[in-house]
């Protein structure tokens, strides 16, 4: 459905990429996902290296920057509906992270850098995001025709599986040849670039939504509480993203610690493995096409997690290590571009237009929610029972996300839903 209402055919990617203002868009979100990709390794692996971070201070660092998500979202959603330009927002955003993240390296350098501090920068730098996440899924639907949600979102979640490769590659080398603080500076380059392409985007938005931001808050409640589809998909991934948080607070220092992976090798790992991402998101399309748009999402919901058990198994020489690494992340990687594509296109498409930033916002509360929570949990159980048992606990765990879409209509469901 386009600005004007009007129903068109399905343009394909290829096509998506030819109208400028789409372009332009999806350029932003590249690099911005190449950076976040590398804040993501090398923000952790500067508290391993630089500080000394045990388990339970990773937990503390990994919900810090999660954290907005549990108490902001659903404001944030809200009140980003009621804003004529959500473009505008996601520019501040952008901007605002660059220069977060630019005080890391002077701190450092002015040796003041501390756990606390990064807590905070964490903190600070997840809110902005939070609210860049929320005001872009209400520009993405004012951008992109609704037939054309799932090839939009290929090409998204195509970038994002491309910064997967590059980000934590470049990030991990980066981290190993000069220093975990100076690796973020290429983070606020691309955070300043998505700014300037978002700044060329002219686009007709999709009218503010009226009312208060409590009457907003509400509605999106209820929308989304009485919406099978929605409902599902939400408990679904809330379950998956509790245990995959677990695992997320302790596989760095897992890896680092335990099986001595250097941090170069490491962002090797995850860049490797990260090809399957690409591969994800050339096959998400044809998958949801010809198995369903329902199926293909309990496809995703299996394949994300399943290949992680890998990592609490592995064991033995270095080169044997390396490759089931890189095995487990590769089928993760394809497993997670494949739900992510076509969870994305159902909630846009359950989803009313001027609803669209508050619904983002109270699924960001629930299932962002729950991330620093499993964070605090992974460090907590490491710090007891042992990091490994802990990373048992979090890759079998994470399969149970999958009961919710089993009984759900999504799982016979063939096309995107209607509203």
């Amino acid at each position: 459905m386009t600005a004007a209402g009007v129903e068109t055919g399905r343009t394909g990617p290829v096509r998506l990429l030819r109208e400028a203002e789409f372009r332009r868009y999806w350029s932003a979100q590249t690099v911005s996902l190449l950076g976040d990709q590398i804040t993501l390794i090398a923000l952790p692996l500067l508290a391993v290296v630089a500080i000394g971070a045990g388990p339970a201070e990773m937990g503390y660092l990994t919900a810090a920057a999660l954290v907005p998500n549990l108490f902001l979202s659903l404001p944030a959603g809200a009140w980003a509906d009621r804003q004529p330009e959500k473009r505008r927002i996601m520019i501040v955003a952008d901007v605002s992270r660059a220069v977060l993240l630019l005080a890391v390296p002077a701190l450092w350098w002015a040796g003041v850098l501390t756990m606390p501090v990064l807590y905070l920068v964490a903190f600070l730098v997840g809110a902005f995001s939070l609210l860049f996440e929320v005001a872009h899924a209400s520009l993405f639907a004012s951008l992109v025709r609704r037939p054309d949600y799932v090839d939009a979102n290929t090409l998204l979640n195509g970038s994002r599986a491309a910064s997967f490769v590059a980000g934590p590659s470049v990030g991990g080398l980066l981290v190993q040849w000069l220093s975990a603080p100076l690796a973020l500076i290429a983070d606020v380059v691309t955070y300043l670039a998505s700014a300037a392409f978002l700044g060329r985007v002219r686009v007709a938005e999709a009218p503010a939504e009226t009312g208060t931001e409590v009457k907003g808050m509400t509605s999106g409640v209820r929308y989304v509480a009485r919406s099978p589809v929605l409902r599902a998909v939400l408990l679904g991934a809330t379950t998956l993203n509790l245990f995959n948080y677990i695992f997320a607070a302790l596989f760095v220092l897992y890896l680092t610690t335990s099986l001595h992976v250097a941090p170069g090798t490491l962002g090797l790992i995850i860049g490797l493995g990260s090809i399957g991402g690409l591969l994800g998101a050339v096959l998400a399309g044809p998958l949801s096409r010809r198995l369903g748009i329902g199926p293909a999402v309990i496809l995703g919901f299996l394949l994300f997690p399943a290949p992680l058990i890998l990592v609490p198994w592995v064991s033995g020489p270095q080169w044997l290590i390396f490759g089931v690494l890189v095995v487990s992340e590769f089928f993760s990687a394809l497993g997670v571009m494949v739900l992510d594509i076509t969870v994305g296109s159902v909630q846009t498409a359950a989803t009313p237009h001027t609803m669209l930033a508050v619904v983002s916002g109270f699924k960001r509360t629930v299932n962002y929610g729950i991330r620093p929570i499993g964070a605090l949990i992974g460090g907590a159980l490491g710090a007891t029972i042992g990091v490994r048992p802990s990373l048992w606990i979090a890759t079998v765990g994470a399969l149970l996300g999958v009961l919710w879409i089993w009984f759900s209509p999504l799982r016979t469901m063939h096309d995107l839903p209607e509203l």
